[in-house]
């Protein structure tokens, strides 16, 4: 996961302007964001508020180019509410993402 943390501080770097305080601040918001939908997708309990969740995981790793995130919020999108392989590896990988900041 060291590549995924580089990529996105890579993509934050570009976003702020080379502008070391405001990536601190933007990785912190989006891991915070990631880290809110990843827990309302361990905590759905119907189709409807997987996918939300899924679909906003997306749109923010979409967002930042954070590609291997992308791939595993398609994962869920694709795959069945509360699957707990996925969950444990969003987890994961958040857990990672936390680590190399």
């Amino acid at each position: 996961m060291a590549y995924e943390g580089a990529s996105l501080d890579a993509n934050l770097a570009a976003a702020a302007g080379h502008d070391e305080a405001l990536v601190r601040e933007l990785r912190a918001a989006f891991l915070e964001s990631a880290e809110r939908q990843v827990d309302l997708l361990g905590r759905a309990r119907c189709d409807g508020n997987w996918h939300v969740a899924a679909m906003r995981l997306k749109g923010l790793a979409a967002s930042f180019h954070a590609d291997g995130l992308l791939d595993l919020a398609e994962q869920a999108i694709d795959g069945a509410p509360g699957d707990p392989a996925i969950l444990r590896r969003l987890r994961q990988m958040l857990d990672d993402l936390a680590v190399s900041s």
